[in-house]
Order: C-alpha cells, then sequence, then structure tokens
C-alpha cells in the first residue's frame, strides 16, 4: 500500500517545519501506523528527523516495523517549492526485495532528473519497478509534463513506475490525484480519478522488464560504465511472499485520463471545486456567502460553490445601486433560481447617499470619479463580512486574474473575503468555463450573463473597456507579461500596440499593493501570484 509525498503532515507544511513538537508528532503517528501495519507492506510520506536534520522522507513499514527510510535527493526551490529551506538531502539509494521483485523509492523530483535515482535504481540496483510518492501541485500544464517525465524515465530505464500523487487543496495549491502505473514501454496500464480520492489495486507484472533490458545495448553499457562509479545498493529482503489466490485482481483495460476530463475547461472547473471545498472544509467553515452582481464572476464562484459544497450550504447577497442595472439584477436573481441557493436584496442607494452626505467636506467636486465608485464597492463589501460575521459565513470574492492583475478591483470593496476561487483565472477563460457549464447543465447561468458587456455598474453606463483593453487583447499581454516573464519589446513583437503593452504592464507593476492584501485563491496557471510570482511592492524598475 503506498501513500503520497508527506501523507502524515500533508503538503507543503511551510514553517510547521520549524517547530519540533510538529515534527515530533508526525513521527508518533507513523509509530501508530507502524503498530497496525502486519501483513501488508506500506510505504508511507512524513518528515524524518535525524540528530539536528529532517528530510522529506518515505518509511517501509512491514510486520509492524519500520524497515527502511528513504530520503529524498532532490530539494525543488522553484515555483511554489521552498524544500531547501527546511530538509537535508538525502543520498543512499536502496533496493527492496518484495516476493522475489526488485524495487526502487524515490520522492517526487527525485524521478524528473535523468541520472538521478531512477537511474540508479534500475541499472545499479536491477530494480523492475519504481514507486514514486509525490506531492505536485496542479496547473494547467502540469498532467501533460509530468506524464512525459514518467514516460521518460520508464522506456530510458526499462522498468515499471507507480506513481503516487497526493489529492486535495491546501491554501492555494491543489493536488489533482492522476496517480497512475507505466510499464517499461511508456504505457500506462492504470490510473486513478482525477481531481477525487481513489484506490488503485492491480497485479503488475515484471517480466517484461528483463526481457526489454536484455534488448536493449544502450542499458547493458550502462550498466558497465556506472558498476564503476557506483557500488552495489544495499538490498533489503523484507520476506514477504504472496499469498496464493491474489492474482488478476485488476481490470486489464487501460482507463485514458479523457474518460474523466472532457476538456481543459472541465479540467479547470474540477480543480476549482476540489480547491474550494477543501479550503473551506479544512478551515472549519460550513456555508459560504458570495455578493451576486448579476454578473460573470460572481455566477461563476456561486456555480463553484454549489457544487463544491451543495446548494444548502450557498448563499447569496444581492446589492443594487442607484447604477445597477434591472437587468443585472434580475440575472443575480435567476442564477440563484437556479441553483437553488438562497438570496437577500439588499439595496445600497440610501447608505451611498448618507456616505456623501457625511463626506461632502473631503470631496473636491461633485463629479463621478473613482472615489465614489470604490465607496459603494466597499459598502457591499461591509455588508458581506456583516452577514459572515453574523452567521459564521465565509465570504468568497469574486476577482478573476484579469482584475487583479491590474488592479481593476476595490481595496476593502470587492476584494474582500476569505478565499477568491477564481483568482488566478483569466477573465477569457471565465467565459470558457461558464459556457461549458451551461452546454453540460442546461444554462444554469443565465444566457443574458454570458452576453452582456462586463461592467462594474458604479457609474451610468460604465463599461469595463472604459478603463481597460478588450479582455481578448489583456489576457494574452498579461499571460506574456506574468507567466513567459516577457518584457515589453518581446511582447510588443508578438503583434501587440506598444502603447497598450506600456499600459498593461504599468498596471501590472504597480498594483502589486493591492494583490499583496487580497485573499488567497486557486493556483490554476502555471505562474500564479503568491506562492509563485514573488515581487517586491517597493520597487523603481520598470520593464523596457
Amino acid at each position: 500500500m503506498i501513500f503520497p509525498e508527506l501523507s502524515i503532515t500533508g503538503y507543503p507544511p511551510e514553517d510547521l517545519l520549524l517547530k519540533t513538537d510538529f515534527v515530533n508528532e508526525n513521527i508518533e503517528y507513523l509509530h501508530k501506523l507502524q503498530k497496525i501495519t502486519t501483513d501488508i507492506i506500506a510505504v508511507i510520506g512524513f518528515v524524518n528527523k535525524e540528530h539536528e536534520s529532517i528530510y522529506n522522507s518515505a518509511a517501509v513499514i512491514y510486520n509492524n516495523q519500520i524497515k527502511s527510510i528513504y530520503n529524498k535527493q532532490f530539494l525543488p526551490n522553484y515555483s511554489v517549492f521552498d524544500e531547501e529551506r527546511y530538509f537535508k538531502k538525502g543520498s543512499v539509494n536502496y533496493i527492496y526485495k518484495i516476493a522475489g521483485i526488485f524495487i526502487g523509492i524515490s520522492i517526487c523530483e527525485d524521478i524528473y532528473y535523468s541520472s538521478g535515482p531512477t537511474k540508479i535504481q534500475s541499472i545499479i540496483g536491477s530494480a523492475e519497478l519504481i514507486i514514486n510518492i509525490s506531492a505536485s501541485p496542479y496547473h494547467t500544464k502540469k498532467i501533460k509534463e509530468r506524464e512525459k517525465i514518467l514516460f521518460t524515465r520508464a522506456v530510458e530505464n526499462r522498468v515499471n513506475i507507480a506513481y503516487v500523487n497526493l489529492v486535495g487543496g491546501q491554501d492555494e495549491l491543489v493536488f489533482d490525484g492522476n496517480s497512475l502505473i507505466i510499464n517499461e514501454k511508456g504505457d500506462i496500464l492504470r490510473r486513478t480519478k482525477p481531481f477525487k480520492e481513489d484506490a488503485l489495486i492491480y497485479d503488475l507484472d515484471t517480466v517484461g522488464v528483463t526481457s526489454a533490458r536484455l534488448k536493449d545495448t544502450k542499458i547493458k553499457n550502462q550498466k558497465t560504465k556506472m558498476n564503476k562509479d557506483y557500488s552495489p545498493l544495499p538490498v533489503i529482503d523484507l520476506k514477504y511472499h504472496q499469498k496464493k489466490g491474489s492474482r488478476n485482481i485488476h481490470d486489464k483495460i487501460p482507463v485514458k485520463y479523457n474518460r474523466y476530463v472532457s476538456c481543459i475547461e472541465d479540467e479547470i472547473l474540477q480543480a476549482l471545486i476540489l480547491g474550494t471545498s477543501d479550503y473551506v472544509k479544512k478551515n472549519r467553515f460550513e456555508k459560504v456567502v458570495i455578493a451576486l452582481s448579476g454578473g460573470i464572476d460572481s455566477a461563476l464562484t456561486a456555480v463553484i460553490a454549489v457544487f463544491a459544497l451543495g446548494k444548502e450550504n450557498v448563499s447569496g447577497i444581492i446589492m443594487p445601486s442607484i447604477y445597477s442595472s434591472r437587468e443585472s439584477i434580475n440575472d443575480a436573481k435567476e442564477l440563484s433560481d437556479n441553483l437553488g441557493i438562497g438570496y437577500t436584496t439588499i439595496p445600497i442607494s440610501d447608505i451611498y447617499n448618507s456616505y456623501l452626505e457625511n463626506l461632502k467636506s473631503i470631496f473636491r467636486s461633485n463629479k463621478i470619479n473613482t472615489t465614489r465608485e470604490n465607496i459603494q464597492a466597499r459598502i457591499r463589501g461591509n455588508i458581506v463580512m456583516a452577514a459572515a460575521n453574523e452567521n459564521n459565513w465565509l465570504v468568497l470574492s469574486t476577482g478573476n486574474k484579469s482584475e487583479i492583475s491590474v488592479g481593476y478591483c476595490t481595496l476593502y470593496g470587492d476584494m474582500v473575503g476569505g478565499f477568491s476561487p477564481i483568482k488566478d483565472v483569466y477573465k477569457t477563460m471565465v467565459y470558457r468555463i461558464c459556457k461549458f457549464i451551461n452546454k453540460k447543465y442546461s444554462d444554469i447561468i443565465p444566457k443574458n450573463t454570458l452576453t452582456k458587456a462586463p461592467s462594474a455598474e458604479l457609474k451610468p453606463n460604465q463599461k469595463d473597456e472604459d478603463r481597460l483593453p478588450p479582455y481578448k487583447i489583456l489576457d494574452p499581454i498579461l499571460k506574456a507579461y506574468i507567466e513567459d516573464d516577457l518584457d515589453y519589446h518581446s511582447i510588443v513583437k508578438k503583434g501587440f500596440e506598444g502603447k497598450t503593452v506600456r499600459e498593461v504592464t504599468s498596471m501590472v507593476d504597480f498594483n502589486e499593493y493591492k494583490r499583496r492584501q487580497g485573499s488567497p485563491g486557486i493556483k490554476i496557471t502555471p505562474r500564479a501570484f503568491g506562492k509563485d510570482r514573488r515581487y517586491p511592492i517597493t520597487n523603481n524598475f520598470k520593464s523596457h
């Protein structure tokens, strides 16, 4: 039985690893598992402590004994990872003999390096199976990238791989699962469901490994060369013998990923649902509240919440102002009815007029400016937070990545909330996901929400495009600047107008202070704000 990387502590434990009692308690729980692990071999991810150092490790337990501990050798220190901050690198490879089969064990990043433990254990140790326990977080390109790596390692070493990945949400990260078994030819034999806890039992035939290695001249040459540089690996014989009658316990039909996920919109939606569900439940909330504007962002957030938590645990608040269109109010009500969620309507016009009257002394003119617009957003923020406080609800904020990137959002207004599900989803993708939802779930999002021009409705006839480029232009520029780290000239060479690029990149740079104060949200793109993209608020650098 194989469990994921750091399955006892959760991933990433971050600075909890600096607390001695946290590390000690994780070891205590390993010992509890040790006491109940009898006639099955268990591979369990935990934090190992040796002398004054800690390691990201895998314990191999059998017959109530910890037979061996493997310490992770390659520690990622990029993107969302900070493992070198905490862990010491391991250096020892083992081979485990189980029912006559030689098996190697590695942890996540170890398998990403062609000269790493997979090669050493396969070529020097003659491993027929590599078990890799992992905590590999999701983003839109990750699943294909990961499977390409696993395919390469399996084929270049002519070895079977059992890859076991974590599943679930942890703060801003979502772990997609997608554990799989791949043979020495690179064929995926079986996989678990994505974005769901799952269990897989598979009876693996390792005969093909020996045959493939005998025919592979490259493997023979590597073994000859490596035998000169490496000592024989220690072999730990677990004295386990296969019981009779345990053959052929699996379905021989390979399961393809696209049986579970129909398209990229479906994949992202599943990630958003899992991340929202786990964030709310693991942080001991039961219900959430959403400010419903009749716009597409709050509509998608509400759908995610209902799918994640159930309609009985989602409430909406509609807060029309003098600038709210009748159609937007009706769209918000129609969405609520379609989803079966309760909602309250609290008009803000009187509150807004009271603000204007009481703040007359600080206004410089009677024009509807940013100050007056933001007052409306902050009134709504106060109301939705009051409802949350009164009922012990969690506020889900509704901002998307396009708006948050350029600061088209109001601090302490529409940015208020405990969690921001679509924080890392560009506006163009928001539309794509909503269209997918309507196609699959019979138009639960009002059609008018999808077709009307996006607007904050904070002044007469306001449209997003009054201040921003069209989203079909804005989003590719944002991706180039934020995810691809391209400079001004490189983005212009892609065909975008220089003035527009300059304005967009300046807005991204200026609004770092806003993003730093926003609620956490689910990482969806290869480079999200927060853990992934860390820029100083105070700096004078401008992209040239």
